[in-house]
């Protein structure tokens, strides 16, 4: 019996490790929350890879269309953007929402990853 509950408990942690391990295919692209003065939307692409994301910090003005797009690079991963009610993972991998305050705000990764997963956080600033 001890044995079938060890086993099923190296398994799990081993599934829940191998996760940041596997590799989701995506075009490779660079990040970026460049946009046009005025109504136009911007995009901000965050490229996550083991256990962190491309920037420490993405930017956005204050009152514009944002469109959010997760890449990942390296492992399975999802995104939560804390107060801005941004949450990806799984099938739906981009979203869009309207900045409207300034401030700055956590950016998470919402799937459990591995080891490093607790670490892997950025900021989006609305400025």
């Amino acid at each position: 019996m001890k044995k079938l509950i060890v086993l099923a408990i190296s398994t799990s942690l081993m599934l829940g490790l191998a996760a940041c391990g596997q590799k989701e295919a995506a075009p490779a692209a660079s990040s970026n929350a460049a946009g046009a003065a005025g109504a136009a939307a911007q995009e901000v692409k965050l490229v996550a890879s083991n256990f962190k994301f491309d920037q420490a910090e993405y930017k956005v003005k204050k009152g514009s269309d944002v469109k959010v797009t997760l890449e990942n690079k390296e492992g399975i991963h999802g995104v939560e953007i804390k107060g801005l009610n941004v949450k990806l993972q799984g099938q739906t991998m981009s979203g869009t929402f309207k900045a409207d305050k300034a401030g700055t705000y956590d950016i998470i990764c919402n799937v459990p990853c591995g080891t490093g997963h607790i670490t892997m956080k950025s900021k989006l600033i609305v400025e």
